[in-house]
């Protein structure tokens, strides 16, 4: 049996009824349709429609009463046959690995977006499609703190050589001011299920400890370890034994204060009230102070939070703490245990924080994600975000403007 393989695309103002006359033709010469897609630009339509059909006698009539009709709708149609090598050459290349890019940043611009997919291509992979997954932006504003663009890239193909593509990536994202995220597109990118957070400087704009120090007046030489130790140049642990020795005799009241004003992260609220919505376990694991995570966790509903106790003697700060240091390999440890107790697989875990003590956890989880952090804390990292606030997570996920629109139209 003779079959001729045709591929329409369409273009033109975007109306209601396209579509439906477009397949009803098809239908009625019993066509299948073998892809199909669609896209609209500013109300400017652009359809694709591959389809079969098994005798060459319909054919003709098939691409008449098309042209007819796009004529009649006042749209632009274009047909391209398709031979069947061509076809099963292209059916041959959906075996192949698919992967996410997610940019995202406050202005995303012609070239930032050119630099993006010379190195997708350069890696040999092919971009099958492109969404935009932030609201369009208006002409003029006046706050540019409001402003956020995302675009996902739906790519495919042999990836030549990961480390180089992160590579890139890393320079384009330092470069141009804009963040890149990389994934492979399976099933565990669907349906992420727990969300593990630093606490200081990633759930809150502020090291807690630097606060405490502050007010027991030993505030320079506290920071000054905090981010020694943040830049991954000092062990963790010993670091932290150094900064808590140097706050004995501060007040427990202090404790209060601080915790009542803290500082919350930009887009914190919004991004925990989702994750709560659709069923994400959250979890604090912090280098921080106990005191402070479950202030957190009352206020955001997070289901578990490890970090450390300070020894408290008549109403004031020993210098010492209690129990096991919370560092980074213990982080580790405790987000591999809660997934466990969740029966959670690793690739359904994302871990988010900003200092070298992360590094374990983010490395560990199916989506680490380096938060406003370090050079050095980024270049190890998974992905990394520094543009937006912590909302910004959820364009990674794959959420688009409308669906976060219609959870705060619900609330």
């Amino acid at each position: 049996m003779s079959r001729e393989i045709i591929l329409i695309n369409i273009s033109g103002e975007d109306k209601p009824g396209v579509m439906s006359s477009i397949t009803n033709i098809l239908g009625r010469y019993d066509a299948t349709i073998l892809d199909i897609g669609q896209a609209d630009i500013h109300h400017t339509l652009s359809l694709g429609i591959l389809f079969k059909i098994d005798s060459e006698l319909h054919s003709g009539a098939i691409l008449k009463d098309i042209l007819f009709k796009c004529s009649e709708l006042g749209v632009t149609v274009k047909f391209t046959p398709v031979s069947e090598e061509n076809y099963n050459s292209w059916v041959g290349r959906q075996g192949k690995s698919r992967y996410i890019v997610t940019i995202l940043g406050k202005v995303i611009t012609a070239r930032q977006i050119s630099l993006l997919t010379k190195a997708i291509s350069d890696q040999n992979l092919n971009i099958d499609s492109i969404k935009r997954l932030t609201g369009r932006p208006p002409l003029d504003v006046d706050n540019l703190e409001d402003l956020r663009s995302c675009i996902e890239f739906s790519v495919r193909g042999t990836l030549a050589d990961k480390n180089k593509l992160s590579d890139e990536f890393l320079r384009i994202s330092a470069h141009e001011g804009i963040d890149i995220s990389f994934q492979r597109d399976d099933m565990y990118r669907r349906n992420r299920r727990l969300i593990c957070f630093d606490m200081d400087s990633t759930l809150i704009k502020t090291e807690v400890i630097d606060e405490l120090a502050e007010r027991a007046g030993v505030g320079k030489q506290v920071k000054a370890i905090t981010e020694s130790a943040m830049r991954g140049e000092i062990d963790f642990s010993e670091s932290f034994k150094q900064r808590v020795a140097l706050l004995k005799g501060l007040d427990e009241s202090v404790m209060v204060e601080i915790a009542e004003n803290l500082p919350i992260m930009d887009g914190a609220d919004k991004l925990m009230s989702i994750l709560k919505k659709c069923g994400v376990k959250t979890a604090i694991l912090s280098g921080g102070f106990t005191y402070f995570g479950k202030y957190l966790q009352k206020r955001f509903d997070v289901d578990y939070v490890y970090a450390n106790e300070l020894e408290i003697e008549n109403g004031k700060l020993t210098g010492r703490h209690l129990g096991d240091i919370v560092d980074g390999k213990r982080k580790a440890e405790l987000l591999r245990l809660i997934a466990q107790v969740e029966k959670i697989d690793l690739e359904q875990v994302i871990a988010v924080g900003d200092g070298a003590n992360d590094l374990p956890m983010l490395n560990l989880a199916g989506l680490g994600i380096a938060f406003h952090a370090k050079p050095k804390v980024k270049a190890n990292a998974q992905q990394s975000i520094s543009t937006i606030g912590l909302d910004g997570i959820l364009y990674f996920l794959g959420f688009r403007d409308v669906h976060l629109d219609s959870f705060d139209e619900k609330n």
